[in-house]
């Protein structure tokens, strides 16, 4: 098992890995594999059901620390919050979802998983959730929706500290489905660059996500 050159990542074969928490030795979240090795046990971090995987396979330079504080929006099931939560082991990943179904099975994850911090809420609305969310050092999204950067913008503005990264996985077809995917991300580019964030990268996720895009900005 390699360390790959954002810490808490591990690569074997070409496939990616967590350092399973050690609350959480023997179970799986998503039926991963599960290996260990020299007494730690890594997961296995799939690309394919994974936007945040396939674009670190993409060479996308992840910054993050162990005990950063994460805002996550768009969080599911938590499959992709399962593995930012082994990376950030001394952080704190705060999850806001939409889905009372979906947040009822992130709520299953936290259980093992204290820095994981579940929110029923609308990122559309992300005053609503004030009181729960301090700065974050990192906003991550994954929200397939026609005004996803206008919300991503809105929670940029009042969450990520100042000299700070955010995260969008755009989604072309939920911004105009007459715009090719390239258009469609230069023009969710423009609308950030519009309020001042700063758009260092992007990557496309082909093949592990068609019309998907990664987009990474400094606040």
């Amino acid at each position: 098992m390699k360390q790959t050159d954002i810490e808490g990542v591990f690569t074997e074969k070409n496939r990616l890995f967590t350092e399973n928490l050690e609350s959480c030795r023997g179970i799986k979240v998503y039926n991963e594999i599960l290996i260990t090795s020299k007494k730690r046990e890594f997961r296995s971090w799939n690309p394919y059901r994974s936007k945040l995987a396939a674009a670190i396979l993409k060479r996308f330079r992840l910054v993050i620390k162990p005990d950063s504080h994460i805002l996550y929006l768009g969080a599911a099931t938590g499959t992709t919050v399962s593995h930012v939560s082994d990376i950030v082991k001394h952080g704190v990943v705060y999850a806001v979802e939409s889905s009372p179904v979906a947040v009822h099975e992130l709520i299953k994850v936290s259980e093992k998983r204290s820095n994981i911090i579940p929110i029923l809420g609308d990122a559309n609305r992300p005053d609503r959730y004030s009181s729960l969310i301090p700065p974050v050092d990192l906003i991550y999204q994954d929200i397939s929706q026609r005004n996803q950067a206008d919300i991503f913008i809105k929670n940029v503005i009042r969450y990520l500290k100042k000299n700070s990264n955010g995260i969008l996985m755009v989604k072309a077809r939920s911004i105009d489905v007459s715009l090719k995917p390239k258009q469609a991300y230069k023009l969710v580019c423009s609308q950030l660059e519009d309020h001042r964030l700063k758009v260092i990268k992007t990557i496309d996720l082909t093949p592990y996500e068609k019309d998907h895009a990664a987009i990474f900005i400094l606040f």
